[in-house]
């Protein structure tokens, strides 16, 4: 065989004659990509990524056809093929409509893979849901029970009736692993490095639990007898039963995590004494400070802050609130600090709130419940002034309010009613307007004009160099718990990176989104929410017990079923998306009307959607040319062409032998393998990739088997694919070697 010298991307390298630059690149190890190409078909040259330079040639080459020259000198990469493959993948993309990850997960500000772990529920694999949650959150059985589940207020199930009910969900899986033999990931080998972080509450136990996964010994300091932090001292027991969260912190402290508690950063310990046997340092304090109301009058004995008042309760020490109180506030603190005034006897307990209930963001259910218990809204009510008699407080003075024009986060601005108050009589205020962090300690950073810590809001770090910092106390200040969480996983990432001298990669990756103006979702079975009984109100109003009573497996596995599985399940193997990724794109510039109507069409092992197809001709040409059955093919023209059966049939009505060729060359998500996520009955399902032969040619194919029982063989390679031998075929032969 005459072999030809070429170079690439300046390496001098040999190939066959005859062969095409993208064989000869493929042959030495170069990457050029295409989505359009395999050598099972006939090149066609559709998706226009393979283009390359060639010196003395004008104009860019299509890779996949062009043969290769004696002396022939190529650039794959030049500035001009990068222009043109961006512009290919920004059309390519600008018609895909589809999403690469489910709007809940991208809800989620620890980016949990909700959509994972509730259809492992539904499939009845609890142990694995468990694990999946546990990639980015440490302590789901705690989190489940307190968050504000931005993921529910972004699931298309609502389109149907009712969002899924997640957040419960992800607290009976954890719940289940809590009580049985608790899963807890391995180790790391030892790195030798040491990362010390102050604060034990959400953020900061989490960055702990990732390091050391990652190898490195990690200490936590915290300032109070236990960790936890707001989660603890700021969550009410009945809510957060402090017993689940000492088991999670457990398993924390259980994978080497060493605990210092009592020990205030500042006093104790300083940022010098801990960067100098620590190589890096998180500062992770949380907000403990009660945001003043500076209202006239809240110097007064008997006004607290929110979240000291909680604090004196859970440390067993409450603070005298007396039979009338107000709750000055509308979020969820406000509902945690009227709820517990409840449970402590108060006998009128009022929550003060400028706007309206509409305008609360305090959790729905917070409210519902809290009205069951006797708590008394006093919507459009404002205090102006705190009164005092005999050194305590006496009663509140409340500006009358309207709504006006809407303020920059979209809620109608309130507007006083001029002359128009009203006089409260009471024996204590609560205040739960917010919270901060406490700089007194911590000027041995650079601090915001807000008087929280600076930090990169990429890689968290701080102005000295090793000392990052995360959550409540930093930029913006205190959020949700599962932001907290999430900025520690990340962080996690960046403090690797330092501890390992590289560079870390902030960038977001490109993912496709599906407009939610176009999810159609009409054809939907309607199934109510499926929500955890609770406490009588007369009987919890009388206690702290936990409210919520769970979901059993049953009520689990029905709610998971739920699931319309928005996102795509070809993700982690797209290729499309593989190759969008390494370019900077931008596919809204050429976005118009979409091309193709989002519609599903399956038979009882293919599930084909249209609306992700990107028009490569892989199937139909794989279809043709190898199967020779030509179930599918290409109709109409232009911008309107999409792939479809004879006559538009559905695929169950065409010739199509379910060999599966077309799924396994297609690039996208728009055909695969029928979902098997809800099934009735929990299977256990796994895949390997074995190997047979063929007419003397080894076949690499994925061989699936629920419960230890082969059934089904997918070839993946191309001896495989052009054996010759149908599926069932290539099946037997596994059973025959098994």
């Amino acid at each position: 065989m005459d072999m030809l010298k070429i170079t690439i991307n300046g390496k001098e390298v040999t190939a066959p004659a005859g062969s095409t630059i993208l064989q000869a690149a493929r042959q030495n190890g170069i990457y050029i990509p295409t989505l359009c190409y395999d050598e099972a078909v006939e090149v066609y040259g559709a998706c226009g990524l393979c283009v390359v330079e060639a010196e003395g040639v004008p104009k860019l080459l299509r890779s996949c056809s062009a043969k290769i020259s004696e002396g022939m000198v190529i650039n794959t990469e030049s500035e001009r093929v990068i222009k043109s493959r961006k512009i290919a993948m920004e059309l390519l993309m600008s018609a895909h409509d589809g999403d690469c990850i489910a709007p809940c997960q991208l809800a989620c500000p620890a980016n949990t893979d909700c959509q994972g772990y509730v259809g492992l529920i539904a499939n009845g694999e609890f142990d694995t849901a468990l694990k999946l949650i546990k990639e980015t959150n440490p302590l789901p059985a705690s989190i489940g029970r307190v968050c504000p589940h931005p993921c529910e207020k972004a699931c298309r199930r609502a389109k149907v009736e009712e969002p899924i009910n997640i957040a419960q969900l992800k607290f009976f899986a954890a719940d289940l692993d809590l009580k049985g033999e608790s899963y807890l990931p391995e180790c790391a080998k030892s790195t030798g490095k040491k990362v010390a972080i102050v604060g034990g509450g959400p953020a900061g136990l989490t960055a702990a639990v990732y390091l050391r996964r990652l190898g490195h010994e990690v200490t936590v300091f915290d300032m109070m007898d236990k960790m936890g932090g707001m989660l603890r001292y700021g969550i009410p027991q009945y809510r957060l039963p402090k017993e689940v969260l000492d088991a999670e912190i457990g398993l924390i402290e259980k994978s080497g995590v060493r605990l210092v508690n009592n020990c205030r950063f500042g006093k104790d310990v300083t940022l010098e004494m801990l960067k100098s046997v620590n190589d890096a340092v998180i500062l992770a304090p949380g907000a403990w400070k009660s945001s003043p109301m500076r209202v006239k009058g809240e110097d007064i004995n008997g006004v607290y802050g929110g979240i000291d008042f909680l604090r004196s309760v859970i440390q067993g020490n409450p603070v005298p609130i007396g039979n009338r109180v107000a709750v000055c506030g509308g979020g969820n603190t406000a509902m945690d600090a009227c709820r517990t005034a409840v449970r402590l006897g108060a006998k009128e307990v009022y929550v003060i709130y400028r706007r309206t209930e509409k305008e609360m963001p305090a959790e729905e259910i917070e409210i519902k419940e809290s009205k069951e218990e006797g708590v008394i809204y006093k919507f459009l009510t404002n205090p102006i002034e705190i009164h005092e008699e005999n050194g305590r407080v006496s009663g509140m003075t409340l500006q009358l309010m309207e709504l006006g024009e809407p303020d920059a986060s979209g809620r109608r601005s309130p507007v006083a009613i001029e002359g128009k108050t009203e006089y409260l009589p009471l024996d204590s205020v609560i205040m739960a307007i917010g919270q901060k962090l406490d700089p007194t300690d911590f000027d041995c950073v650079e601090l915001t004009n807000r008087g929280t810590i600076k930090a990169d809001e990429d890689c968290f770090t701080t102005n000295i160099d090793g000392v990052f910092a995360i959550g409540d106390a930093t930029n913006k200040g205190a959020s949700i718990a599962i932001a907290a969480i999430g900025e520690a996983d990340r962080c996690v990432k960046a403090v690797d990176a330092y501890l390992k001298g590289q560079t870390f990669d902030a960038k977001t990756p490109f993912i496709s989104k599906r407009d939610d103006d176009r999810v159609d979702v009409s054809d939907r079975e309607i199934q109510p929410r499926t929500v955890a009984k609770v406490l009588n109100a007369e009987v919890r109003k009388n206690n702290f017990d936990e409210v919520s009573m769970g979901l059993m497996v049953e009520e689990a596995q029905k709610e998971a079923q739920r699931c319309l599985e928005c996102g795509c399940r070809e993700y982690f193997k797209c290729n499309l998306l593989n190759v969008a990724r390494r370019y900077d794109i931008n596919p809204e510039r050429f976005a118009g009307e979409m091309p193709q109507k989002y519609t599903r069409d399956e038979n009882a092992f293919i599930e084909r959607n249209t609306a992700k197809c990107i028009l490569c001709g892989l199937c139909v040409r794989s279809c043709k040319e190898v199967m020779d059955i030509s179930a599918i093919g290409l109709l109409g023209r232009g911008f309107k062409t999409s792939v479809s059966p004879a006559f538009a049939l559905p695929l169950n009505e065409t010739k199509c032998s379910d060999c599966g060729l077309c799924v396994s060359l297609c690039p996208t998500g728009a055909l695969t393998e029928k979902s098997s996520l809800k099934k009735q009955v929990p299977l256990k399902e796994t895949y390997s990739l074995e190997k047979v032969v063929v007419d003397g040619k080894e076949c690499e194919l994925i061989v699936s088997r629920y419960n230890s029982k082969v059934i089904r063989a997918v070839p993946n390679n191309d001896n495989a694919r052009n054996c010759g031998l149908s599926r069932d075929e290539l099946l037997e032969l596994v059973k025959k070697s098994c």
